[in-house]
């Protein structure tokens, strides 16, 4: 039995259902199982990761645990619960962003991710990492503005990223879980290629059709008004990522083919697969 943890966000529902599509049994942790809206064949179990006390019946049986956290979410009580329960492997999806040159992370987003890999450490349990920097879902902000026309306005344009689809992480997650060859291993998964923020919008205008192209806003701009509704220090991170990537070069690398025995989706193939989410 698997369990994923955070089954209804992008990466766990696509997770999900890979694992169900390779014929494997699956357990989805869900705050409202009704709601879930998950296959049939997925068990779905009640309970919170802010509720301890709800844990301890999600995990029972399971030998295998696939988490995707939403970011700043306490993971302890449930880490505990899982080796008490008998858990073999915890796959964890991270951030690309943690450097592990360093003793203490630069941003909020490496440091969070990076402390969750240390508590997985130090279960004892079997753990594998897989790391993504910038996912292609991140382009889902876009939709609101093009909603309303041919513009895409934002900061960095030049930023360069490798941008993978969710679809690829996920059956890289379910290559990997329940396999005891990846035990101790850290994965960064990329994209196949190399993209600046402007030529991801080129692609995804040439799939819908439309002319669409990129215009640059000051960063101080966009922080202010990101700001008025998420956390600052994370949107703070966010941006200093992508400024990075505007003079850092993009890694690009064979993971996911090696992982998954196909070649990572293109940037186009993923702006394909989410047409409806830009109409």
């Amino acid at each position: 039995m698997i369990l994923v943890v955070g089954a209804s966000a992008h990466f766990g529902r696509q997770t999900v259902e890979a694992l169900v599509g390779a014929g494997r049994k699956v357990r989805a942790l869900s705050r409202d199982p009704q709601g879930a809206g998950l296959p049939e064949c997925v068990e779905v179990v009640r309970g919170d990761l802010t509720r301890p006390e709800t844990l301890c019946a999600a995990v029972d049986g399971v030998s295998e645990l696939m988490l995707v956290l939403p970011y700043g979410m306490e993971v302890r009580p449930l880490l505990a619960e899982a080796r008490r329960a008998g858990v073999r492997q915890v796959v964890f999806l991270s951030s690309g962003a943690i450097r592990d040159d360093v003793e203490t992370q630069s941003d909020v987003i490496s440091a969070y991710h990076a402390q969750v890999e240390r508590e997985i450490r130090n279960t004892g349990l079997e753990w594998t990492f897989m790391r993504v920097l910038f996912p292609a879902i991140n382009s889902l902000a876009w939709a609101m503005q093009l909603k309303g026309g041919d513009l895409v306005r934002g900061p960095h344009a030049t930023a360069s990223a490798s941008v993978v689809h969710e679809r690829d992480v996920a059956e890289a997650a379910a290559a990997v879980l329940g396999s005891g060859e990846h035990a101790g291993r850290v994965y960064q998964l990329t994209g196949p290629a190399a993209l600046t923020q402007s030529e991801q919008v080129r692609v995804l205008g040439h799939a819908l059709g439309r002319e669409l192209r990129f215009e640059e806003v000051p960063e101080q701009i966009v922080r202010e008004q990101l700001s008025r509704f998420m956390d600052a220090e994370f949107v703070a991170a966010l941006l200093g990522l992508m400024a990075t990537a505007t003079s850092t070069p993009a890694l690009v690398d064979d993971t996911v083919e090696r992982l998954t025995g196909h070649p990572a989706r293109t940037y186009a193939q993923w702006a394909a697969d989410h047409l409806t989410d830009f109409r």
